[in-house]
Order: structure tokens, then sequence, then C-alpha cells
């Protein structure tokens, strides 16, 4: 035997290093390790509920907790900037991990990175319940001292009035907190009056309502008859969640509140109950408005809607039943499409770069993890982004992979039928239903070399934990510019908030991404165009 022959630079099994750099995945393979910063997007980015495949959500939790926490001491300045560009960007689909490393950075930072995160709270805490989960991270970290204090009063104290009393009266106790709590430890002193009575209000006092008109309203309508709320809705302009619960059973309630205007994002949650209200029929009088302001690209980048929220609302919407309790609802088709429509508009405009992008979607066992503890999975919402890129892009191929011998005979790898010209909902559907195995993110690459396909960006949609190949990705890439197209470029778009990436870093032509961020789209265009 040649045993010398097993020995290769150029290819590696994944279940050895094949470059001093790489560290161990999960699942056993060897990947490169992501850089500080771009494992801090991706932890903002996506979170860690739910997990992955290999790690429970608790241990990922615990992993990124003390990973945020270092890099705050270190870097809190940094730190901040990313929490805040994300944050007020709308780049990712929950506020939680932005919250929390704002907390850590208010915490155990230098002296002026504490400063600077306590000044960006109102930019990253926007609503009240963003506050209240600001605040149970920020004990967790300290005690209420002066610049805590300091900065929750701030809060409560350059809202203008009326802009205050929609946040308190909306969201009036959230994760244990109340404002009542809040003001109590942060004891912001006020010399307007309107002001003072609202805080007197919060408080449990019984103040003189002149000036107060949505707490007067609120008020009101907790004890008014039935027949009369909407005119207490259209009156004082109140929103659902204002509302005794026995309300909003009533379609009458619901046509004052569409007259006053649904925000964007309670008017994706609140579609099923429209629709059992008969308020959507697909020819009734409001239903072509309502579907209008769902694909307003304004609104939905004012409210800051993140495209899973609408992939959500469109899966959900579609498929008839509430994915918790027993409710169900006749989905009006007009609507559907509107939700599908609306997840392409939640992106940016991205112009077509004209080069040939083969998608390779990573359908392996791991992918069926849910993203960013929401009721989606990695593998479906791969599928989502990369119909965003289809759909800009008139030269692309989709594929699914997971590894040799595993799926469909012994390629592991197999075209796609699913294209944007589909309902997203359907598209996505197929690839949930497929067979799944281990993962082997070199596949698509040795594809194209085999079948001899000309492609000029490779797009791996994966959570990184390949570990079935024979050859490494980045070696099969190195081999693919050798032999067919020397410009050849690799993204990788991380689907998990793990370390690792198949992308080497020193390697100008790989991209290491986070999945699902909304710039993704502009960003892989930029990349896949530079020089």
């Amino acid at each position: 035997m040649n045993i010398l022959s097993r020995f290769a630079h150029r290819v590696t099994p994944q279940t050895r290093s094949a470059d001093s750099r790489q560290v161990e995945n999960n699942a056993g393979g060897f990947v490169f390790e992501i850089t500080p910063q771009a494992r801090i997007r991706r932890f903002l980015t996506l979170g860690t509920e739910g997990g992955t495949h290999y790690v429970r959500a608790d241990a990922l939790t615990a992993e990124n907790a003390e990973f945020v926490v270092a890099y705050a001491v270190a870097h809190t300045a940094e730190l901040v900037r990313e929490v805040v560009e994300i944050s007020t960007t709308g780049r990712a689909p929950r506020a939680n991990p932005a919250l929390f490393a704002l907390a850590a950075a208010a915490s155990v930072g230098d002296v002026d990175g504490r400063r600077a995160a306590l000044a960006a709270l109102p930019l990253v805490a926007r609503t009240g319940t963003h506050l209240f989960l600001f605040a149970g991270y920020a004990e967790q970290f300290r005690g209420w001292g002066r610049g805590l204090s300091r900065a929750v009063a701030r809060w409560y104290l350059d809202k203008p009035v009326a802009d205050l009393a929609y946040q308190v009266v909306k969201y009036r106790q959230r994760e244990g907190w109340s404002h009542r709590d809040l003001l109590r430890l942060s004891h912001p002193a006020s010399a307007e009056d309107e002001r003072r009575r609202l805080f007197d209000w919060i408080c449990g006092r019984s103040p003189d309502l002149d000036g107060l008109a949505l707490v007067e309203g609120f008020q009101r309508a907790a004890t008014a008859p039935a027949d009369q709320v909407p005119g207490l809705v259209r009156e004082y302009r109140l929103s659902w969640d204002m509302l005794p619960d026995a309300a909003l059973n009533a379609a009458p309630v619901w046509e004052a509140l569409l007259d006053n205007g649904i925000p964007q994002t309670a008017l994706l949650r609140q579609l099923p109950r429209l629709t059992r209200l008969g308020l959507l029929d697909p020819l009734g009088p409001r239903t072509a408005d309502i579907c209008a302001q769902l694909t307003d690209p304004a609104r939905l980048r004012k409210a800051r809607v993140h495209p899973v929220a609408v992939l959500i609302a469109l899966r959900t919407y579609a498929s008839g039943q509430s994915a918790r309790g027993a409710g169900t609802w006749t989905p009006s088709a007009p609507v559907v499409d509107a939700l599908d429509a609306a997840f392409y508009a939640a992106f940016e405009t991205v112009q077509p770069t004209g080069l040939r992008h083969l998608l390779a979607l990573d359908v392996s066992g791991s992918m069926t993890s849910p993203i960013a503890g929401l009721p989606i999975s990695a593998r479906a919402a791969s599928a989502a982004l990369a119909l965003v890129c289809a759909r800009t892009e008139p030269r692309h191929q989709i594929v699914g992979f997971t590894d040799t011998h595993r799926w469909r005979g012994s390629s592991g790898l197999s075209e796609l039928s699913i294209s944007p010209r589909q309902r997203l909902d359907d598209a996505v559907r197929a690839v949930s239903n497929l067979p799944f195995g281990g993962t082997d993110c070199a596949l698509p690459i040795l594809h194209a070399l085999d079948k001899g396909i000309e492609v000029d960006v490779f797009s791996v949609y994966t959570d990184n934990e390949t570990w079935a190949g024979k050859v490494h990705p980045h070696q099969a890439l190195a081999r693919y510019r050798r032999e067919v197209n020397p410009r050849a470029k690799l993204v990788v778009v991380g689907m998990t908030a793990t370390r690792f990436s198949i992308a080497d870093p020193t390697d100008a032509g790989m991209l290491d991404v986070v999945g699902f961020d909304a710039g993704v789209p502009s960003l892989l265009a930029d990349f896949a165009t530079a020089a």
C-alpha cells in the first residue's frame, strides 16, 4: 500500500484539518473561524433562541453571551455602533439580541463606551417593550446606578408627551416589568404639567386627565358598552392593543381601527383575525386597499418590517391555521399574493449584476432547526432568501445538497424546481418537505466541475456544519478556479449564530454574510461585481 498517496494539500477529507487556521465545528468537520466582528453581526441578526441541530439553545446562548460580554469589555464603542446600525436599519428579525448587547456594553464596557451605550438607548429601545427588555438585561449585569437611572429617565423625559402616552398605554407591561417599576427606579423629574400628570397616572394616582386624551380614551373604552367602542376608537385614535379583549371580536371595531390606519407590523399579525371577521373577502371593499398597504415599500421601510416577519406572516396566513392555538380561517387569495410581493418589497432594490449565479441550499438534517427562534426552519428561510437573488438575477440555477449517497441516488445534489415565478410559500414548502442527510458543502462546486457549468458566484446557504465530504469547499473552489473560471467567487450565507464558516477569511474572493440580514442582497451584488 502506498500510504503516502493519502497525503495531499489539495484534497483533504472534511473530518481532517486542511489548514492550520481551521477549527472543528459542532458536527466534527473542520472549517474556518469567522472574525469577531462577523460573529457579533451573526448574534445581533440571528440570536440564539432555538439553538441549532447540534447545540441546545441554552448552550449556544451561553457561548454567544460570553463572547458578547468579552467583546463589550474590549471593544465597547465598536459594539455600540454595530448595535445601533443593525437595530435602526431593521436588519434583524428580533430586537432581543441588540438590546442584550447594548445592556452588556452599558454595564461592562469602558467609561466612554458605557456612556455611548446609554446615550444610544432611545435609538435601540424604541418601544415600551424594548425598554422593558433592556431593563431586564441590564439587571443581569449591574445594579441601578446613576448612569442607568439617568438614561431610563431620559427615555421618559425626551419624548413628546403624546408619543410617551402612546407607548405607556400600548405597552403597559411586558417581561415582568411595568412603567411604574421603571419610574420608581429612574425617578424622572419634569416641570411639564401634562408629563407629571401622565407619571401620576402610571403610578396609580388619580390625576386630572385634561390634555391626556389617549389615556382618557383608553379608560373609557375599558368600561364602555360594545356598541360604543368603535366611536371611541375613531375619536381617540386607539390601537387594537388598547382595547378590552371582548371588543376585538367585533367587526365594527376593526372597521374603525382600519379607518384610523393599522401600523404595518400589527396589520401583518392581524390578517387572520380580519379574515375571520369577513373584512378581507376577495371582492370586499377594503381588501384592495389593505393589499396595497401590505406591499407599500415606504410603509415597510418606515415600520422597519423585517423580511422574515413577512415570510412568517405569509406561511401562517396561507396555511389557514394558527401555529399556536386552534384558530382557522380561509385565506383570501389577494392577500396571499400581496404578502408574497411584500416579502420581496421588504428588501432593498438591487440592480442585476448579469453574472452567472449558482444558488446552493444546504438541505441537510441540521438545517431543519429554527432560525432566530422563530417558527421557520433555516432550510425554509434559506430557500426564501435565495429566491430574492433569483428574482433579481436572470442567469441563475438553484440546487439543493446534503451529502453523497444520502439523497436521490449517489450525487447528494439535485437541481430544485423552485422559481421566483412561483408563489413564495409554495416554493418554501417544496424545500421544507425534502429528505435530508449529512452535510457536504463542497458538493455545489464539485457539481459545477463535473457538469462543466460556468459559474461566476457560488452562493451557499448553510449552517456551516459540513463534515461528510472528501474535499474541503475552499479546496474545491481552488480547483474550480484552476480548471474553469479563475475569477469565481464564493459567498457563504450563514444561517445560525455559530462561529464557523466554510469561507477562507484570507481569500478576497470569498465572503461570509449573515443569513436574513435585510441588507444581504445589496451586499452580494456589490461583492459579485467588485474587481
